[in-house]
């Protein structure tokens, strides 16, 4: 049976690119979660009045590939120290957030994130929401698969 996994780490064509490289993952899709407007277009969600933070929703067999795995990808490839900020993305839609579909993804992220924080990897503490999935609108069909479509990994991942 798949399941389901929801990240935010700046620029979603970057973190697509990333986790559509992984053994296990099934499919991708790009979008926009955790605000307060019902489909937000990516020009609503630019303005960064929607509350909503570009995302990825990850579908995966868990027999390939553990949610666990899929955190450490997600921390490895953006910066978790930085508050509403990747590279040169600047604003609360590029906050890094691991929206959490079951109680047991809340405990796994929780742990992680503890055990980054302490190991001293980052200068600085993980900002990282850990917070639970709300309604997932993907973004206009144009955004989705970018990297492949483009020839590119996307926004400085």
């Amino acid at each position: 049976m798949l399941e389901i996994a929801t990240f935010a780490a700046g620029c979603f064509w970057g973190v697509e690119a990333v986790f559509a490289q992984v053994d296990g993952v099934v499919s991708t899709t790009v979008g926009y979660t955790g605000g307060d407007v019902e489909r937000p277009s990516y020009e609503q969600v630019c303005t960064g009045l929607t509350g909503h933070a570009e995302a990825i929703r990850v579908e995966y067999d868990p027999d390939v590939v553990g949610y666990r795995e899929l955190l450490e990808i997600f921390w490895e490839n953006h910066d978790p120290t930085t508050p509403n900020r990747q590279g040169p993305d600047v604003g609360d839609q590029y906050r890094s957030a691991v929206f959490f579909h079951s109680a047991e993804q809340e405990r796994v992220a929780r742990e992680v994130r503890d055990s980054l924080d302490a190991s001293g990897r980052y200068d600085a503490p993980i900002v990282t929401e850990i917070v639970p999935a709300t309604e997932f609108y993907p973004a206009e069909e144009y955004h989705q698969d970018y990297y492949r479509k483009h020839g590119m990994v996307g926004c400085g991942i």
